[in-house]
């Protein structure tokens, strides 16, 4: 057969399955999104293009393990990937702007890296459409206000002997006039208000366990309970169930770190580093709840610890640190 008689004949073929409305996968509006363990390249494409108020379309498999898709700062169900399957999903952004998905199980040492971004564009919609989004206001970071270095050694000088207790310090708090604002709690660490303390009539311990009042005065058994399911999903494969920085990845971060220092290759797996331990006071009564919470936002400088700004709203960063000092205090009725 002629060359020119087979390319006749695949070009009729072509036309046949046209006319009669039979479809070509590689043809598709839609482009297939590849997911893989962050070694082999994440997520392919990792660069979405969306329009404000019109529906995304998207279809994702994984060519390995099973891994998860949400995009954060939004309401919505973590949706599965599955090995050699394909899932659909459609999105509505509400607002332009550049948001940013992620990978939701823990697929692999470096899974924390497995992101991409949706730019999306256009004008504003009607947010009260059904996409479940909600947009929250840019504003500066607490940290950043308070020009906070949050690299910096934060240790307290003193820690208690037995873990603060927040029962019974509601009278002592009332006879105090002890300020109970967010504002105060957010900018002091707990070491900073026993300090301030020091002025009472109140032993050690007694100062220690009104810092406690005052932490659980800022939050409640309802932000606990979302700063522990957004610690278990996005935190313990690090810092541990327990948050003591023993988590299933700890080990194998430390070695990387360690490894790499010793032959200065490889400038992500230099940053590597043990988590941090979360129930060590000396570390944890030093800091404050801006500072903490500045670290959730930008990362950790010289460490494995993620950025979480682009994933986690405002209230569910201030929860996370609520949870965290729940590792420190002993809260009536609400820890986990």
């Amino acid at each position: 057969m002629k060359h020119s008689e087979l390319i006749s004949r695949i070009l009729i073929i072509a036309g046949i399955f046209l006319a009669v409305g039979a479809p070509l996968f590689f043809w598709s509006s839609t482009p297939l999104i590849h997911a893989q363990v962050s070694e082999n390249g994440g997520w392919n494409p990792d660069v979405i293009k969306a329009n404000a108020g019109e529906p995304l379309h998207l279809k994702f498999t994984s060519d390995d393990v099973v891994h998860g898709f949400a995009v954060g700062q939004m309401d919505m169900q973590n949706v599965d990937i599955l090995p050699g399957k394909v899932t659909d999903l459609t999105l509505t952004f509400d607002k332009p702007g550049i948001y940013t998905f992620f990978c939701t199980r823990w697929c692999g040492l470096n899974h924390w890296w497995m992101r991409g971004i949706i730019e999306v564009s256009g004008s504003s919609s009607d947010p009260s459409t059904s996409s479940g989004q909600r947009p929250e206001p840019v504003s500066v970071p607490l940290y950043v206000t308070l020009d906070l270095d949050i690299d910096a050694p934060h240790d307290a000088p003193v820690v208690p002997i037995n873990q603060p207790s927040s029962i019974s310090r509601q009278q002592s708090v009332a006879d105090l006039s002890i300020d109970l604002s967010s504002d105060y709690y957010r900018t002091r660490s707990p070491h900073q208000v026993f300090d301030e303390l020091s002025t009472t009539s109140l032993s050690e311990t007694q100062r220690w366990d009104v810092v406690a009042y005052i932490w659980q005065s800022n939050t409640t058994k309802e932000s606990l309970i979302n700063g522990g399911q957004l610690y278990a999903q996005n935190c313990a494969a690090c810092h541990g169930e327990n948050g003591a920085g023993d988590g299933v990845f700890a080990d194998d971060l430390q070695a990387v770190g360690e490894s790499s220092m010793q032959t200065m290759t490889g400038a992500d797996n230099m940053m590597m580093q043990a988590p941090v331990d979360f129930t060590n006071p000396t570390r944890m009564l030093g800091a404050s709840p801006a500072l903490l919470q500045g670290k959730i936002l930008r990362g950790g400088m010289g460490t494995g610890m993620p950025m979480w700004g682009t994933i986690f709203t405002d209230e569910q960063t201030w929860n996370l640190v609520a949870f965290l000092y729940s590792f420190q205090f002993e809260y009536q009725g609400v820890n986990q």
